[in-house]
């Protein structure tokens, strides 16, 4: 065989077991957290057969898992794949990725603290996304919505004729501008984002925030609701900051319980 022609069979024969090893040498923790987060977020009915829930290589902040384009209670440990920031898969081999996996890399490439992304479908928040009543804090679960819920309006990045999914690197970075700052962000027409430092923290903003805005929904049509203050809103944001485990255990549990 050609000497030059070998050498490029083995360079890229080594390339090719490295990125095969990039989420496999993730640490399990990451991945087993990972596996969790999709049944918990089925099992809570927050995600259905669609949704999807990633987090940050905690080894490589410019890389991210997530798994491949599947039903999130059917995900296991090897259909994680990683992806750098612009949302390329670098070990694919062959399985397809979501769509919209630039939520996530866009989102992680303009907030350095975010370790974890949801996005979901959930129905209780689409009439937030499309109506001119905000979603706001109701309740303290949900106080971590006090620091706002911006909507993002996709025909302002893509144009009148979109099928309102985050498919490309500008829409994902349109959305990562919209959320800012925020926790969670709604989409039109299409879900939410939350965000967070954590996997447990990013499902308790999803689940919360579909609890939050039936809630809103329903306080609506009895008359105007009392809302959080700002004052409360970030005091009981503080103190759930160490309560998150309980209910990231509890929902573990059942969720493992119901597939078992």
């Amino acid at each position: 065989m050609d000497r030059p022609l070998f050498l490029l069979g083995v360079l890229a024969a080594s390339l090719g077991a490295v990125a095969q090893a990039t989420a496999a040498d993730a640490p399990p923790s990451a991945i087993d957290e990972l596996v969790a987060a999709n049944r918990v977020l089925a099992h809570e009915d927050i995600v259905d057969g669609f949704g999807h829930v990633s987090v940050r290589n905690p080894a490589d902040p410019t890389r991210y898992f997530l798994a491949r384009s599947m039903a999130p209670a059917l995900v296991a440990a090897a259909d994680i794949l990683s992806y750098d920031l612009d949302s390329n898969a670098l070990d694919a081999n062959g399985r397809v990725s979501y769509a919209e996996r630039f939520i996530h890399g866009a989102i992680y490439k303009a907030r350095p603290d975010v370790m974890s992304v949801v996005h979901a479908h959930t129905p209780a928040v689409i009439p937030f996304g499309v109506s001119d009543v905000r979603l706001q804090p109701i309740f303290h679960m949900a106080a971590f919505l006090g620091a706002g819920v911006p909507v993002f309006e996709i025909r302002d990045a893509g144009g009148p004729a979109t099928d309102l999914l985050v498919k490309n690197l500008a829409l994902g970075d349109a959305l990562a501008r919209t959320l800012g700052s925020a926790n969670v962000a709604l989409m039109r027409g299409h879900g939410m984002v939350t965000v967070a430092g954590s996997i447990p923290e990013a499902v308790f903003r999803a689940y919360y925030t579909a609890q939050d805005a039936q809630l809103e929904a329903d306080a609506l049509r009895l008359g105007p609701p009392k809302f959080l203050t700002a004052d409360e809103a970030r005091s009981a944001t503080q103190t759930q900051a160490g309560l998150v485990s309980r209910a990231w255990e509890l929902w573990k549990r059942s969720a493992s319980v119901a597939r078992s």
